[in-house]
Protein backbone atom coordinates (compact mmCIF):
# COMPACT_ATOMS: atom_id res chain seq x y z
CA UNK A 1 0.00 0.00 0.00
CA UNK A 2 1.93 3.46 -1.08
CA UNK A 3 0.14 6.90 0.02
CA UNK A 4 1.85 10.59 -1.26
CA UNK A 5 0.76 13.70 -0.63
CA UNK A 6 -1.62 16.05 -2.38
CA UNK A 7 0.88 19.34 -3.67
CA UNK A 8 -0.70 22.52 -2.79
CA UNK A 9 -2.21 23.66 -5.86
CA UNK A 10 -4.47 20.21 -5.73
CA UNK A 11 -5.77 21.25 -2.34
CA UNK A 12 -6.46 24.69 -3.52
CA UNK A 13 -8.70 23.59 -6.49
CA UNK A 14 -11.47 21.09 -7.29
CA UNK A 15 -13.94 20.59 -9.88
CA UNK A 16 -14.70 16.54 -10.94
CA UNK A 17 -14.73 13.97 -13.47
CA UNK A 18 -16.19 10.37 -13.85
CA UNK A 19 -15.66 7.95 -16.54
CA UNK A 20 -17.56 5.38 -17.66
CA UNK A 21 -15.73 1.82 -17.45
CA UNK A 22 -13.76 0.72 -20.55
CA UNK A 23 -12.28 4.36 -21.20
CA UNK A 24 -9.57 6.24 -20.65
CA UNK A 25 -9.94 9.82 -18.94
CA UNK A 26 -7.82 12.84 -18.70
CA UNK A 27 -7.87 15.50 -16.54
CA UNK A 28 -6.96 19.52 -17.30
CA UNK A 29 -5.18 20.95 -14.12
CA UNK A 30 -7.05 22.14 -11.37
CA UNK A 31 -9.52 19.10 -11.20
CA UNK A 32 -9.72 15.98 -9.29
CA UNK A 33 -10.26 12.52 -11.35
CA UNK A 34 -12.13 9.48 -9.86
CA UNK A 35 -11.79 6.52 -11.60
CA UNK A 36 -14.53 3.40 -11.75
CA UNK A 37 -12.62 -0.12 -11.83
CA UNK A 38 -11.56 -1.38 -14.88
CA UNK A 39 -9.98 1.86 -16.38
CA UNK A 40 -6.75 3.98 -16.78
CA UNK A 41 -6.67 7.29 -15.30
CA UNK A 42 -3.63 9.66 -16.67
CA UNK A 43 -3.40 13.06 -14.38
CA UNK A 44 -1.93 16.20 -16.00
CA UNK A 45 0.40 18.31 -13.52
CA UNK A 46 -1.20 19.88 -10.21
CA UNK A 47 -4.05 17.44 -10.49
CA UNK A 48 -4.72 14.78 -7.45
CA UNK A 49 -5.92 11.20 -8.35
CA UNK A 50 -7.36 8.59 -6.57
CA UNK A 51 -7.90 5.40 -7.70
CA UNK A 52 -10.54 2.21 -6.95
CA UNK A 53 -9.34 -1.20 -6.23
CA UNK A 54 -8.54 -3.32 -9.05
CA UNK A 55 -7.47 -0.45 -11.20
CA UNK A 56 -4.08 0.62 -12.80
CA UNK A 57 -3.03 4.37 -11.87
CA UNK A 58 -0.35 6.91 -14.04
CA UNK A 59 0.84 9.79 -12.06
CA UNK A 60 2.86 12.59 -14.65
CA UNK A 61 5.63 14.21 -12.49
CA UNK A 62 4.42 17.20 -10.20
CA UNK A 63 1.06 15.32 -9.07
CA UNK A 64 0.02 13.46 -6.38
CA UNK A 65 -1.68 10.34 -5.78
CA UNK A 66 -3.57 8.22 -3.24
CA UNK A 67 -3.55 4.40 -3.81
CA UNK A 68 -6.42 2.03 -2.50
CA UNK A 69 -4.56 -1.15 -0.70
CA UNK A 70 -4.96 -3.79 -3.97
CA UNK A 71 -4.02 -1.12 -6.91
CA UNK A 72 -1.30 -0.60 -8.83
CA UNK A 73 0.60 2.81 -9.11
CA UNK A 74 3.40 4.19 -10.78
CA UNK A 75 4.96 7.55 -10.80
CA UNK A 76 6.46 7.91 -15.00
CA UNK A 77 4.47 9.08 -17.29
CA UNK A 78 2.24 6.23 -19.06
CA UNK A 79 3.55 3.24 -17.02
CA UNK A 80 2.23 1.13 -14.29
CA UNK A 81 3.42 -0.93 -11.52
CA UNK A 82 2.30 -4.19 -10.28
CA UNK A 83 0.72 -3.68 -6.75
CA UNK A 84 2.50 -5.12 -3.39
CA UNK A 85 0.20 -7.62 -2.07
CA UNK A 86 -2.11 -6.55 0.72
CA UNK A 87 -0.22 -6.59 4.07
CA UNK A 88 3.48 -6.85 2.75
CA UNK A 89 4.04 -3.94 5.21
CA UNK A 90 2.67 -5.77 8.05
CA UNK A 91 5.40 -8.71 7.75
CA UNK A 92 7.77 -6.37 8.87
CA UNK A 93 11.66 -5.40 7.77
CA UNK A 94 12.83 -8.38 5.85
CA UNK A 95 15.91 -10.02 7.36
CA UNK A 96 19.37 -9.36 5.55
CA UNK A 97 21.72 -12.33 4.27
CA UNK A 98 25.15 -11.98 5.31
CA UNK A 99 26.11 -10.07 1.65
CA UNK A 100 23.29 -7.81 1.55
CA UNK A 101 24.03 -7.08 5.77
CA UNK A 102 27.70 -6.46 5.12
CA UNK A 103 27.67 -4.11 1.58
CA UNK A 104 24.50 -1.82 2.45
CA UNK A 105 26.35 -0.97 6.05
CA UNK A 106 27.87 2.18 6.27
CA UNK A 107 31.12 2.63 6.08
CA UNK A 108 31.80 3.06 9.35
CA UNK A 109 30.57 -0.63 10.13
CA UNK A 110 32.99 -2.27 7.51
CA UNK A 111 35.91 -0.36 9.62
CA UNK A 112 34.45 -1.73 12.21
CA UNK A 113 34.91 -4.88 11.15
CA UNK A 114 37.77 -5.08 9.70
CA UNK A 115 39.58 -3.31 12.38
CA UNK A 116 37.90 -6.32 15.07
CA UNK A 117 39.64 -9.07 12.36
CA UNK A 118 43.16 -6.71 12.51
CA UNK A 119 43.19 -6.15 16.34
CA UNK A 120 42.49 -9.59 16.80
CA UNK A 121 45.19 -10.89 13.84
CA UNK A 122 47.85 -8.79 15.39
CA UNK A 123 47.31 -10.45 19.45
CA UNK A 124 50.55 -11.80 19.52
CA UNK A 125 51.40 -10.48 23.03
CA UNK A 126 49.40 -13.06 25.11
CA UNK A 127 50.60 -15.85 22.99
CA UNK A 128 53.98 -15.33 22.91
CA UNK A 129 54.40 -13.49 26.37
CA UNK A 130 55.44 -16.68 28.51
CA UNK A 131 58.16 -17.62 25.75
CA UNK A 132 59.63 -13.91 25.50
CA UNK A 133 59.70 -13.87 29.11
CA UNK A 134 61.47 -16.73 29.94
CA UNK A 135 63.64 -15.81 26.93
CA UNK A 136 64.70 -13.02 28.75
CA UNK A 137 65.86 -15.37 31.71
CA UNK A 138 62.47 -14.81 34.05
CA UNK A 139 61.16 -18.00 35.50
CA UNK A 140 58.14 -20.10 34.57
CA UNK A 141 56.19 -18.76 37.82
CA UNK A 142 56.79 -14.94 36.55
CA UNK A 143 55.91 -15.57 32.99
CA UNK A 144 53.15 -17.18 34.04
CA UNK A 145 51.48 -14.06 36.55
CA UNK A 146 52.83 -11.74 33.84
CA UNK A 147 50.13 -13.66 31.51
CA UNK A 148 47.50 -13.29 34.74
CA UNK A 149 48.27 -10.17 34.92
CA UNK A 150 47.97 -8.97 31.26
CA UNK A 151 44.45 -10.79 31.38
CA UNK A 152 43.30 -8.96 34.52
CA UNK A 153 44.15 -5.41 32.23
CA UNK A 154 41.89 -6.88 29.45
CA UNK A 155 38.77 -7.28 31.72
CA UNK A 156 39.52 -3.91 33.11
CA UNK A 157 40.05 -2.47 29.95
CA UNK A 158 36.31 -2.96 28.47
CA UNK A 159 34.97 -1.74 31.78
CA UNK A 160 36.96 1.40 31.41
CA UNK A 161 36.36 1.69 27.71
CA UNK A 162 32.54 1.72 28.23
CA UNK A 163 32.73 4.72 30.21
CA UNK A 164 35.08 6.59 27.89
CA UNK A 165 32.69 5.49 24.92
CA UNK A 166 29.94 7.44 26.58
CA UNK A 167 32.34 10.57 27.05
CA UNK A 168 34.75 10.73 24.20
CA UNK A 169 32.60 8.93 21.48
CA UNK A 170 33.79 5.48 19.62
CA UNK A 171 36.11 7.27 17.12
CA UNK A 172 38.29 8.52 20.14
CA UNK A 173 38.11 6.21 22.20
CA UNK A 174 38.89 3.14 19.23
CA UNK A 175 41.72 5.35 18.12
CA UNK A 176 42.94 6.25 21.68
CA UNK A 177 43.35 2.79 23.23
CA UNK A 178 44.82 1.22 19.66
CA UNK A 179 47.35 3.74 19.74
CA UNK A 180 48.31 3.35 23.38
CA UNK A 181 48.43 -0.04 23.01
CA UNK A 182 50.89 0.38 20.26
CA UNK A 183 53.34 2.44 22.14
CA UNK A 184 53.05 0.12 25.62
CA UNK A 185 53.77 -3.46 23.20
CA UNK A 186 56.76 -2.25 21.16
CA UNK A 187 58.04 -0.33 24.99
CA UNK A 188 58.17 -4.55 26.51
CA UNK A 189 61.19 -5.07 24.09
CA UNK A 190 63.20 -2.13 25.89
CA UNK A 191 62.27 -2.92 29.41
CA UNK A 192 64.12 -5.83 31.72
CA UNK A 193 63.14 -4.94 35.30
CA UNK A 194 60.19 -7.24 35.98
CA UNK A 195 57.82 -5.00 38.41
CA UNK A 196 57.99 -2.35 35.16
CA UNK A 197 57.56 -5.54 32.77
CA UNK A 198 54.68 -6.45 34.76
CA UNK A 199 52.95 -3.03 35.31
CA UNK A 200 53.11 -1.89 31.65
CA UNK A 201 52.06 -5.44 30.89
CA UNK A 202 48.90 -4.74 32.69
CA UNK A 203 48.51 -1.55 30.80
CA UNK A 204 49.17 -3.24 27.29
CA UNK A 205 46.11 -5.14 28.26
CA UNK A 206 43.72 -2.59 29.22
CA UNK A 207 44.53 -0.49 26.60
CA UNK A 208 44.16 -3.52 23.85
CA UNK A 209 40.35 -3.91 24.76
CA UNK A 210 39.03 -0.58 25.62
CA UNK A 211 38.24 -0.16 21.85
CA UNK A 212 35.58 -3.24 22.45
CA UNK A 213 32.39 -1.86 23.70
CA UNK A 214 32.92 1.15 22.00
CA UNK A 215 33.14 -0.64 18.70
CA UNK A 216 29.97 -2.67 19.41
CA UNK A 217 28.16 0.19 20.63
CA UNK A 218 28.74 1.91 17.23
CA UNK A 219 28.43 -1.38 15.65
CA UNK A 220 24.36 -1.54 16.78
CA UNK A 221 23.66 1.92 16.52
CA UNK A 222 24.72 1.67 12.93
CA UNK A 223 23.53 -1.39 11.99
CA UNK A 224 20.00 -0.92 12.67
CA UNK A 225 17.14 -2.97 14.76
CA UNK A 226 16.57 -5.62 11.82
CA UNK A 227 20.08 -6.42 11.84
CA UNK A 228 21.45 -6.16 15.12
CA UNK A 229 22.16 -10.39 15.19
CA UNK A 230 23.66 -10.47 11.86
CA UNK A 231 26.05 -7.67 12.32
CA UNK A 232 27.42 -9.30 15.57
CA UNK A 233 27.45 -12.44 13.45
CA UNK A 234 29.81 -10.90 11.55
CA UNK A 235 32.12 -9.68 14.20
CA UNK A 236 32.59 -12.58 16.44
CA UNK A 237 33.01 -14.39 12.45
CA UNK A 238 36.02 -11.73 12.66
CA UNK A 239 37.11 -12.26 15.91
CA UNK A 240 37.48 -16.44 15.71
CA UNK A 241 38.92 -15.93 12.57
CA UNK A 242 41.52 -13.84 13.62
CA UNK A 243 42.25 -15.30 16.47
CA UNK A 244 42.81 -18.59 14.77
CA UNK A 245 45.47 -16.93 11.92
CA UNK A 246 47.09 -14.77 15.39
CA UNK A 247 49.28 -17.80 16.45
CA UNK A 248 49.94 -18.70 12.60
CA UNK A 249 51.04 -14.94 11.40
CA UNK A 250 53.17 -14.57 15.05
CA UNK A 251 55.11 -17.89 14.34
CA UNK A 252 55.77 -16.42 11.07
CA UNK A 253 56.79 -13.18 12.17
CA UNK A 254 59.11 -14.45 15.00
CA UNK A 255 60.68 -16.63 12.06
CA UNK A 256 61.23 -13.97 9.96
CA UNK A 257 62.56 -11.98 12.38
CA UNK A 258 65.50 -14.68 12.51
CA UNK A 259 63.74 -16.38 16.10
CA UNK A 260 63.86 -12.85 17.36
CA UNK A 261 60.70 -11.56 19.55
CA UNK A 262 61.17 -7.98 17.94
CA UNK A 263 59.68 -8.55 14.46
CA UNK A 264 56.67 -9.60 16.32
CA UNK A 265 56.23 -7.00 18.57
CA UNK A 266 56.69 -4.29 16.49
CA UNK A 267 54.70 -6.15 13.99
CA UNK A 268 51.65 -5.87 16.59
CA UNK A 269 52.45 -2.21 17.57
CA UNK A 270 52.00 -1.64 14.03
CA UNK A 271 49.02 -2.92 13.30
CA UNK A 272 47.12 -1.54 16.35
CA UNK A 273 48.60 1.99 14.50
CA UNK A 274 46.97 1.09 11.52
CA UNK A 275 43.70 0.32 13.05
CA UNK A 276 43.92 3.43 14.77
CA UNK A 277 44.57 5.44 12.13
CA UNK A 278 41.48 3.85 9.97
CA UNK A 279 38.71 4.38 13.02
CA UNK A 280 40.16 8.26 13.24
CA UNK A 281 39.42 8.58 9.42
CA UNK A 282 36.09 6.60 8.81
CA UNK A 283 34.39 6.51 12.31
CA UNK A 284 32.05 9.32 12.81
CA UNK A 285 33.30 11.76 15.83
CA UNK A 286 31.34 12.69 18.52
CA UNK A 287 29.10 10.64 20.84
CA UNK A 288 26.14 8.69 19.19
CA UNK A 289 22.78 9.74 18.56
CA UNK A 290 20.40 9.59 21.73
CA UNK A 291 23.61 9.89 23.74
CA UNK A 292 24.54 13.55 23.73
CA UNK A 293 21.61 14.86 25.70
CA UNK A 294 22.63 12.75 28.31
CA UNK A 295 26.19 12.37 28.19
CA UNK A 296 27.77 11.39 31.38
CA UNK A 297 24.68 10.55 33.24
CA UNK A 298 25.46 6.60 32.31
CA UNK A 299 26.87 4.62 34.79
CA UNK A 300 27.27 1.06 35.34
CA UNK A 301 25.38 1.26 38.51
CA UNK A 302 22.62 2.58 36.23
CA UNK A 303 23.29 -0.69 34.71
CA UNK A 304 22.63 -2.85 37.99
CA UNK A 305 19.71 -1.36 38.50
CA UNK A 306 18.26 -3.39 35.24
CA UNK A 307 17.95 -6.50 37.96
CA UNK A 308 16.62 -9.00 34.82
CA UNK A 309 20.25 -7.49 32.94
CA UNK A 310 21.95 -7.61 36.03
CA UNK A 311 20.98 -11.87 36.09
CA UNK A 312 21.81 -11.99 32.08
CA UNK A 313 25.25 -10.97 33.58
CA UNK A 314 25.67 -13.38 35.74
CA UNK A 315 24.33 -16.02 33.43
CA UNK A 316 27.07 -15.02 31.11
CA UNK A 317 29.83 -15.28 33.61
CA UNK A 318 29.04 -19.27 34.80
CA UNK A 319 28.40 -20.22 30.71
CA UNK A 320 31.33 -18.00 29.63
CA UNK A 321 33.29 -20.03 32.90
CA UNK A 322 32.22 -23.93 31.78
CA UNK A 323 32.75 -22.93 28.09
CA UNK A 324 36.33 -22.14 28.88
CA UNK A 325 37.18 -25.78 30.07
CA UNK A 326 37.62 -27.08 26.59
CA UNK A 327 40.58 -25.69 26.53
CA UNK A 328 42.03 -25.63 29.63
CA UNK A 329 40.70 -28.92 31.74
CA UNK A 330 39.81 -30.86 28.54
CA UNK A 331 43.59 -31.47 27.74
CA UNK A 332 44.30 -32.73 31.47
CA UNK A 333 41.30 -34.74 31.53
CA UNK A 334 42.13 -36.66 27.69
CA UNK A 335 46.12 -37.02 29.01
CA UNK A 336 44.79 -38.33 32.38
CA UNK A 337 42.60 -41.16 30.44
CA UNK A 338 45.94 -42.40 28.31
CA UNK A 339 44.11 -40.80 24.98
CA UNK A 340 46.50 -39.49 22.38
CA UNK A 341 46.67 -35.87 22.43
CA UNK A 342 45.69 -36.27 19.04
CA UNK A 343 41.78 -36.35 20.09
CA UNK A 344 42.20 -32.97 21.85
CA UNK A 345 43.62 -31.60 18.65
CA UNK A 346 40.94 -32.83 16.80
CA UNK A 347 38.18 -31.40 19.18
CA UNK A 348 39.76 -28.12 19.07
CA UNK A 349 40.05 -27.83 15.31
CA UNK A 350 36.96 -29.29 15.11
CA UNK A 351 35.37 -26.20 17.19
CA UNK A 352 37.29 -23.47 15.26
CA UNK A 353 36.13 -24.92 11.44
CA UNK A 354 32.62 -25.63 12.24
CA UNK A 355 32.07 -21.88 14.16
CA UNK A 356 33.88 -19.81 11.19
CA UNK A 357 32.32 -22.22 8.23
CA UNK A 358 28.71 -22.27 9.32
CA UNK A 359 27.93 -19.45 12.02
CA UNK A 360 27.65 -16.88 9.66
CA UNK A 361 25.20 -19.35 7.68
CA UNK A 362 23.38 -20.59 10.06
CA UNK A 363 22.47 -16.56 11.40
CA UNK A 364 20.19 -15.95 8.54
CA UNK A 365 18.01 -18.29 9.82
CA UNK A 366 18.74 -17.51 13.64
CA UNK A 367 17.91 -14.52 13.84
CA UNK A 368 14.45 -14.46 13.40
CA UNK A 369 14.14 -16.28 16.54
CA UNK A 370 13.16 -14.89 19.94
CA UNK A 371 16.27 -14.27 22.12
CA UNK A 372 15.28 -16.23 24.49
CA UNK A 373 14.99 -19.57 22.55
CA UNK A 374 17.90 -18.61 20.83
CA UNK A 375 20.18 -17.78 23.83
CA UNK A 376 17.97 -20.45 26.23
CA UNK A 377 19.03 -23.48 23.72
CA UNK A 378 22.73 -22.40 23.15
CA UNK A 379 23.19 -22.49 26.99
CA UNK A 380 21.60 -25.92 26.63
CA UNK A 381 23.46 -27.13 24.29
CA UNK A 382 26.46 -26.13 25.90
CA UNK A 383 25.76 -27.66 29.87
CA UNK A 384 24.67 -30.79 27.40
CA UNK A 385 27.99 -31.21 25.43
CA UNK A 386 30.50 -30.95 28.22
CA UNK A 387 28.02 -33.51 30.70
CA UNK A 388 28.61 -35.80 27.33
CA UNK A 389 33.05 -35.44 28.43
CA UNK A 390 31.65 -37.31 32.11
CA UNK A 391 31.57 -40.19 29.88
CA UNK A 392 33.93 -43.03 30.13
CA UNK A 393 36.76 -40.94 27.75
CA UNK A 394 37.35 -41.71 24.20
CA UNK A 395 37.49 -40.72 20.82
CA UNK A 396 33.75 -41.07 20.00
CA UNK A 397 32.80 -39.21 23.34
CA UNK A 398 35.52 -36.44 22.59
CA UNK A 399 34.05 -35.83 19.47
CA UNK A 400 30.44 -36.46 19.94
CA UNK A 401 30.35 -33.79 22.86
CA UNK A 402 32.45 -31.70 21.15
CA UNK A 403 29.78 -30.96 18.18
CA UNK A 404 27.22 -30.65 20.74
CA UNK A 405 28.08 -27.63 22.73
CA UNK A 406 29.82 -26.11 19.06
CA UNK A 407 26.43 -26.35 17.75
CA UNK A 408 25.27 -24.58 20.78
CA UNK A 409 27.97 -22.25 20.15
CA UNK A 410 27.03 -21.06 16.44
CA UNK A 411 23.06 -21.39 17.05
CA UNK A 412 23.28 -18.67 20.09
CA UNK A 413 26.84 -16.77 19.74
CA UNK A 414 25.83 -13.90 17.54
CA UNK A 415 22.42 -13.63 19.78
CA UNK A 416 24.44 -13.73 22.98
CA UNK A 417 26.68 -10.79 21.45
CA UNK A 418 24.23 -8.47 20.81
CA UNK A 419 21.58 -9.00 23.18
CA UNK A 420 23.04 -6.35 25.60
CA UNK A 421 22.97 -3.77 22.74
CA UNK A 422 19.26 -4.50 21.76
CA UNK A 423 18.38 -3.97 25.05
CA UNK A 424 20.42 -1.57 26.19
CA UNK A 425 18.56 2.23 26.75
CA UNK A 426 20.19 4.13 23.90
CA UNK A 427 21.95 6.19 26.77
CA UNK A 428 23.29 3.27 28.57
CA UNK A 429 24.63 0.97 25.56
CA UNK A 430 28.12 1.39 25.40
CA UNK A 431 27.92 0.47 29.34
CA UNK A 432 25.87 -2.50 29.30
CA UNK A 433 28.46 -3.67 26.84
CA UNK A 434 31.31 -3.16 28.54
CA UNK A 435 29.44 -4.74 31.53
CA UNK A 436 29.05 -7.36 28.74
CA UNK A 437 32.53 -8.11 28.13
CA UNK A 438 33.54 -7.36 31.66
CA UNK A 439 31.30 -10.62 32.72
CA UNK A 440 32.74 -12.59 29.25
CA UNK A 441 35.92 -11.79 30.52
CA UNK A 442 36.33 -12.80 34.17
CA UNK A 443 34.35 -15.86 33.25
CA UNK A 444 37.25 -16.66 30.39
CA UNK A 445 39.53 -15.69 32.95
CA UNK A 446 38.23 -17.30 36.49
CA UNK A 447 37.07 -20.49 34.45
CA UNK A 448 40.23 -22.53 33.76
CA UNK A 449 41.73 -21.75 37.46
CA UNK A 450 38.18 -23.21 39.22
CA UNK A 451 37.90 -25.88 36.36
CA UNK A 452 41.57 -27.17 37.40
CA UNK A 453 40.60 -27.25 41.13
CA UNK A 454 37.82 -28.60 40.94
CA UNK A 455 39.03 -31.34 38.37
CA UNK A 456 42.07 -32.27 40.88
CA UNK A 457 39.75 -33.03 43.67
CA UNK A 458 36.73 -34.44 41.47
CA UNK A 459 38.60 -36.17 38.69
CA UNK A 460 36.56 -37.25 35.56
CA UNK A 461 33.06 -36.42 37.20
CA UNK A 462 34.09 -32.59 37.06
CA UNK A 463 32.11 -32.90 34.01
CA UNK A 464 28.86 -33.36 35.54
CA UNK A 465 29.20 -30.47 37.91
CA UNK A 466 30.27 -28.37 34.82
CA UNK A 467 26.99 -29.84 33.82
CA UNK A 468 25.03 -28.62 36.42
CA UNK A 469 26.52 -25.16 36.70
CA UNK A 470 25.79 -24.96 32.73
CA UNK A 471 21.97 -25.84 33.71
CA UNK A 472 21.56 -23.11 36.36
CA UNK A 473 22.92 -20.57 33.54
CA UNK A 474 20.27 -21.87 31.12
CA UNK A 475 17.65 -21.21 33.80
CA UNK A 476 19.01 -17.81 34.82
CA UNK A 477 19.12 -16.61 31.13
CA UNK A 478 15.63 -17.98 30.44
CA UNK A 479 14.74 -15.78 33.57
CA UNK A 480 16.55 -12.04 32.41
CA UNK A 481 16.37 -11.91 28.79
CA UNK A 482 13.24 -10.48 27.61
CA UNK A 483 11.86 -9.00 24.36
CA UNK A 484 12.56 -5.02 24.12
CA UNK A 485 9.97 -2.72 22.56
CA UNK A 486 10.91 -1.77 18.89
CA UNK A 487 12.80 1.56 19.21
CA UNK A 488 11.28 4.77 17.52
CA UNK A 489 12.27 5.27 13.84
CA UNK A 490 13.95 1.64 14.18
Amino acid sequence: MSATRSSAAADEQSSASATVPGTASATVPGTASATVPGTASATVPGTASATVPGTASATVPGTASATVPGTASATVPGTASPARPAGADAAGPRRPTVRAAFTEAPLAVKTLLAGVFINRLGGFLNIFLVLYLTSLGHSAGRATLALGAYGAGTVLGVLIGGSLSDRMGARNTTAVSMAASAVLTAALLYLTDYATLLAVVVLAGLAGQMFRPASAALLSELAGEDRQVMVFAMYRFGLNLGAMAAPLVGFGLFRLGHDSYDLLFWGEAAIALAFAALAWRTLPPGRARGRREEAGSGSYLAVLRDRRFSLYLVATLIHTAVYAQYLSTLPLDVAASGLAVLWYTVAVSLNGFLVIAFELLLTKVTQDWPARVTIGLAFALLGSGVALYGLPMGPAVIVTATLVWTLGEIIGGPAIFSYPAVVAPDHLKSHYLGSFHFAFGLGSAVGPVAGGWLFARLGHSFWFVLGGASLLATLLALASVRTPARRAGG
